[in-house]
């Protein structure tokens, strides 16, 4: 295990679980980052593993979703969620860069909202109605970031 993977794990095993929805935000957009470099390098299997693990990351945001208890908001994100997969592919399979710069602006602009709801609930626990309560205690794939990060129950 490289430093950067040490760091993370430390960083992923002693997080809150709005804690851990920002870590996934993170690693989805670097994810996506490193998809349009390689699509302008002309890496299509880099393009494609990138791709692949930001649609699994936010498959994991969705799936922690609690819709019962979030209600409206949970519902809206999860479709937001769904598009933004959808987007992904769309991209990978047309080998164009504008469906990933969307979906990277609209990972940025949640992560910033949910990095506003982190910081008002330092120290309170609150992890909100839209997220399950388990987030955080299961694992996936077989890659460490992403194992260690997952969010569903």
């Amino acid at each position: 295990m490289n430093w950067k993977s040490a760091y993370l794990e430390s960083r992923i095993l002693s997080a809150s679980p709005l804690d851990l929805v920002n870590i996934l935000y993170e690693h989805a957009i670097l994810e996506i980052h490193q998809a349009r470099q390689s699509l302008a390098r002309g890496d299509v299997a880099a393009r494609s593993g990138s791709v692949s693990k930001a649609i699994a990351i936010i498959g994991e945001l969705q799936s922690s979703l609690d819709l019962e208890a979030g209600g409206e908001i949970a519902a809206n994100l999860g479709q937001l969620y769904q598009y933004m997969r959808a987007q992904l592919t769309a991209g990978n399979l047309r080998q164009s860069d504008a469906p990933f710069a969307e979906v990277t602006r609209l990972l940025e602009s949640l992560g910033d909202a949910w990095r506003a709801i982190a910081k008002g609930s330092a120290g309170s626990g609150v992890s909100g109605p839209w997220l399950n309560s388990s987030a955080g205690r299961s694992t996936v794939g077989d890659e460490a970031p992403y194992a260690l990060a997952g969010l569903s129950a």
